[in-house]
């Protein structure tokens, strides 16, 4: 990274009613001079200006709302000025074009931004990922779990992990140097319980069953089913457009066919798949594979049956593995008395008609009362990332290899890896601290 001052257009480019225009760097002040008539000695940070904006060649731009954030109280960490500016592509390029034409400036590179507020210690790697996501989301329980990361949610239980075992470090290795020296034995104790306390602090959070990845891409929930169940129908009606194709002929799904969707806050990926039946026609046999592996790797599968002719049998395999994430679905209810109906509900059945939309919001609540009831039971921190769950593995058997009984260097060792693997995660390498812990608890004086 640079020292040059980094300009960008922080806002989509195109027709708008606002754009903003965001400068950072220690030169960040020569936007004013350079491109209004703002006094640079005088200006309040945090102000807004309303002034006439022009090029370096003081041919007129725009007029805008200009405001100065000093460092180190800004996002980066560096001095910043913001341009608010009319939205047009004339405007936004012909801003940009005189910025670049300012000694020592030039165009950030893609999130560099929110890297150089890493660099200065504004935010930790944890928080940036939690701003990429709020960005991101397109849910509300999506902006409400992003908005917790960013506001430092997993780097408080992180760096409160790590800390737990850089001062378990420091005590060990004041010892090092002292072989023939034993660690006293409430000592030993004391680190053992805070390393095991660490140790299932870490299972626990490792245990949520990808919740925070799911919550980024989405819950999976597969439609399985014979042939002319209704499973195409059903996802047009979720989608409320015409998705897939429905057809009498059997087999006509060969494929699994997703439809992206919002169920109260929760991003769900309904997947269509190929009817189950025996059949030895080549393409739907590996159609019917793929349906059994979606329904194996899905988090909720909705198994659907004609109420006219309802076959349970077909579910036995999925069933015995996955029975806890199956809903039944009784479709076709247009087809059926009131008196079936209601022994198929009494029994515990989704009743709808995906032809006619009957129980439809029925459906829709069960399935999100299944995804909502696991986040509540999952409330805290969540893995919201692949490369989070990665690391904690790595530090969790590190600490599972830890023991004082064995050479104290071996132990010690164990715990490094573990607090500099945590720092993988936040991007907070720092062993110098381990020394500030040791010598920071010694009297003056000595």
């Amino acid at each position: 990274m640079d020292n040059k001052t980094i300009y960008a257009l922080s806002t989509v480019f195109g027709k708008s009613g606002i754009a903003t225009v965001r400068i950072s760097g220690k030169n960040a002040l020569e936007v004013l001079k350079k491109l209004s008539d703002i006094d640079t000695k005088n200006v309040i940070p945090r102000h807004a200006y309303f002034s006439k904006l022009h090029g370096v060649d003081n041919i007129p731009l725009d007029h805008a709302v200009v405001i100065y954030f000093q460092a180190p109280y800004s996002f980066t960490g560096e001095d910043i000025v913001e341009i608010s500016c009319h939205g047009s592509k004339a405007v936004i390029s012909s801003i940009l074009s005189n910025l670049s034409q300012i000694k020592d400036f030039r165009l950030a590179e893609a999130g560099e931004f929110s890297k150089r507020a890493f660099y200065n210690n504004k935010i930790d790697l944890t928080e940036a990922e939690g701003l990429a996501d709020l960005i991101d989301a397109e849910t509300s329980e999506q902006q409400k779990y992003a908005l917790r990361q960013m506001n430092g949610e997993l780097k408080d239980l992180y760096d409160g992990w790590r800390t737990e075992l850089v001062n378990v470090l420091s005590h060990i290795e004041a010892y090092i140097d002292f072989p023939d020296e034993e660690l006293p034995q409430n000592i030993v104790l004391n680190l053992e319980n805070t390393v095991f306390k660490v140790k299932e602090s870490i299972k626990t959070h490792l245990s949520q069953s990808n919740y925070g990845e799911r919550l980024k891409d989405g819950f999976r929930v597969v439609i399985i089913g014979e042939p002319n169940s209704g499973k195409s129908s059903l996802l047009n009606t979720l989608a409320n457009r015409e998705a897939v194709i429905v057809s009498d002929i059997a087999g006509t799904t060969r494929d699994a066919i997703d439809i992206h969707m919002d169920i109260n806050g929760y991003p769900v990926v309904f997947t269509d798949t190929a009817g189950l039946r025996n059949t030895t026609e080549t393409i739907e046999k590996k159609g019917i594979e793929i349906a059994y592996e979606k329904a194996k790797d899905a988090d909720l599968i909705l198994a659907m049956v004609d109420g006219k002719n309802p076959n349970f049998d077909q579910f036995n395999d999925i069933a015995s593995t996955c029975s806890k994430k199956i809903i039944y679905v009784i479709n076709k209810s247009d087809l059926l008395n009131e008196k079936q109906c209601s022994e198929y509900k009494k029994s515990g059945f989704i009743v709808i008609s995906a032809k006619h939309k009957n129980g439809i919001e029925n459906l829709i609540s069960a399935i999100n009362e299944r995804i909502s009831s696991e986040f509540t039971q999952n409330s805290s921190a969540l893995i919201t990332r692949q490369r989070y769950r990665e690391v904690l593995n790595d530090v969790f058997k590190d600490l599972d290899q830890f023991n004082l009984n064995k050479s104290i260097e071996l132990a010690a060792e164990d715990i490094r890896l573990a607090a500099r693997n945590i720092g993988k995660i936040t991007g907070h390498i720092e062993i110098d601290e381990i020394l500030d812990k040791i010598f920071g608890s010694f009297c003056i004086g000595k």
